[in-house]
């Protein structure tokens, strides 16, 4: 098991920091906003823990905590800006945001080390630290998904309507779940950068969202859960298909594109409707099983 695990250890890693970016994109889904701007606030947080570490010299969890502040409050701030846009428009300006970080760090001259990068960012981060900051986000939405928070939240999304006449301030709502998203995105960021030691603007790009987008759509954009089936099978599937060589990409495609049209509801939501017809049989056949004796 020790060999496995470090053999494996960068990739574990990575699910862990690719679970946080996917839940940046999945928090404004529950909200019913269609925002990729957790992307961007990867980018935001990734160069502001870099340029802490390699310009303020400061340690390693000053930087971290001063990039994901920071994205937090420029996604914060691009939600106020934004919030009159809805659906396809929404998702627009926020993949612009995306490109706009990545258009500053590379005309960011010696702050962000422009078209190449900035290296030398090797923060002190073990598997341990990375574990307990992912408990502690899945933490706090598991407390969002549930009882009162987590229905007003499914009403703000499915019925903003019924949510508006209950009371629900549905501005404020999705206002949160841009800090939300901006916080977790800049968090992400932070950590992958000072894994690595290094970000590039190559690394803060649009295939970034569709990284993030493709382990939600495979996964399930309900709950953080289907967010971590996501990030599992986006990590490790091109590893397990390693052996078709030069079609590798090509066999990746193929089943994400299938998981999209067979599997709607992502891997989460076909589990969750087996068990619960699995319950429904169960119970029908306590019902039959209780008719009999009394008949």
């Amino acid at each position: 098991m020790s060999d496995w695990y470090y053999m494996n250890v960068v990739l574990i890693q990575t699910t862990l920091t690719t679970l946080l970016l996917a839940l940046s994109i999945q928090v404004p889904l529950r909200f019913g906003v269609f925002s990729f701007a957790g992307v961007g606030a990867f980018g935001v947080g990734g160069y502001g823990a870099a340029m802490a570490m390699v310009h303020l010299e400061w340690s390693t969890w000053p930087a971290v905590l001063a990039g994901t502040l920071a994205a937090g409050a420029a996604v914060f701030v691009l939600g106020l800006v934004v919030q009159q846009l809805s659906g396809l428009y929404m998702g627009m300006a926020t993949i612009a945001f995306t490109l706009i970080v990545s258009v500053v760090a590379v005309n960011g001259g010696d702050a962000t080390g422009g078209a190449g990068g900035l290296y030398g960012a090797l923060g002190e981060i073990t598997m341990t630290h990375i574990v307990l900051v992912v408990l502690a986000v899945v933490a706090l939405l598991q407390w969002t998904e549930m009882k009162g928070l987590g229905r007003r939240i499914d009403t703000v999304r499915e019925d903003p309507e019924l949510a508006n006449a209950l009371g629900i301030n549905i501005a404020g709502y999705r206002q949160m779940s841009f800090l939300v998203s901006g916080l977790i995105g800049g968090l992400a960021g932070a950590l992958t950068t000072l894994l690595r030691s290094t970000i590039t603007p190559a690394e803060v790009n649009f295939h970034l969202v569709i990284v993030a987008l493709t382990a939600i759509v495979v996964g399930g954009s309900r709950s953080w859960i289907g967010a971590l089936i996501g990030a599992v099978i986006f990590v490790w599937l091109p590893t397990v298909l390693s052996f078709v060589e030069e079609w590798e990409k090509v066999a990746y495609g193929f089943i994400v594109a299938a998981a999209a049209i067979y599997l709607p509801t992502g891997v989460l939501g076909v589990a969750k409707d087996s068990w619960h017809r699995f319950r429904t049989r169960e119970e029908r056949a306590r019902v039959a099983a209780a008719l009999q004796e009394t008949s």
